[in-house]
């Protein structure tokens, strides 16, 4: 605890002042404040290089075709470590412990987990989603458009009877923020992509060309299958149908529905407006 609470001392105080100057005051050699200002707390024994795996080594680079094969075959049916090691022991002559290759197959898993890592929201973009949702009377299903500007949290959400390419267009409101934005981040929704090519390219569709050329805004895509890619947008479809849906709206129309959801999402802005203050930095008209 005493080498933790010193760690804090010499980092609070070195802040402005020489390193060699707080070498001196604290008593500790100058590599060891360099030390102290790498790390926030003591880092332990670190290697200077994996250890050694004699005995596997000759064989990691099965154990990696495996790994990868695997990623092609369904949950229930991909290699267990020890069913890898009955292989490399029965297949190809591994007269090594099991343990080294669970190690060995533990260690690759864990760095080739994907990484997450906060998402920074320039001002100016835009993300878009529909969502899903019932409305009273006869309880039918509706299908809302949500636009979240992440950098203010501005929202605005329509329904609409079915998820169409007209109601699509219609969505991009632009008026309800005052401002066009630089870039839209949209899903590989079929409303906007016709085909994803080869190189990773979108072929957009016609109607999605045209409302581009006519606003003039640059589209983006998240990864197929990557919510968190347009981490907000999802967000503000779950919040919208908690928040706005609930309970379940009882309108005599979509008109009557969606002036309601205007003001809803007026009412959440002034919320916002309350706790900060609302930025767009959006430069064009």
């Amino acid at each position: 605890m005493k080498i933790v609470e010193l760690y804090l001392r010499v980092r609070q105080f070195v802040e402005g002042r020489s390193r060699r100057e707080t070498a001196r005051l604290f008593g500790i050699a100058r590599k060891t404040v360099d030390k102290m200002c790498a790390f926030s707390a003591p880092p332990g024994y670190r290697r200077r290089s994996p250890a050694a795996k004699p005995k596997l080594d000759g064989f990691t680079g099965i154990i990696d075709q495996i790994l990868a094969d695997d990623q092609r075959m369904p949950a229930k049916q991909k290699h267990t470590a020890k069913r890898i090691f009955e292989r490399l022991r029965d297949e190809y002559g591994f007269a090594g412990h099991y343990t080294i290759v669970k190690s060995y197959i533990h260690d690759r898993q864990v760095s080739a987990k994907e990484m997450f890592v906060p998402l920074h929201h320039p001002a100016g973009h835009a993300q878009v989603d529909f969502g899903e949702g019932l409305i009273g009377g006869v309880a039918r299903k509706l299908h809302f458009f949500c636009m979240d500007l992440p950098h203010s949290d501005a929202i605005f959400v329509k329904a609409y009877p079915a998820e169409t390419t007209e109601a699509f267009l219609d969505g991009h409101v632009f008026d309800f923020f005052g401002k066009l934005p630089l870039s839209i981040l949209y899903d590989n929704t079929a409303l906007a992509v016709a085909a994803i090519l080869g190189d990773g390219r979108r072929k957009r569709t016609r109607a999605f060309t045209e409302l581009q050329s006519h606003y003039l805004f640059e589209d983006r895509f998240g990864r197929p299958g990557k919510g968190n890619d347009k981490g907000k947008v999802e967000g503000l479809v779950g919040y919208a149908r908690r928040n706005f849906m609930v309970p379940m709206p009882d309108v005599a129309s979509f008109e009557d529905l969606n002036s309601r959801l205007a003001t809803q999402c007026l009412e959440r802005r002034r919320e916002v407006l309350r706790a900060k203050p609302l930025t767009s930095g959006w430069p064009r008209t």
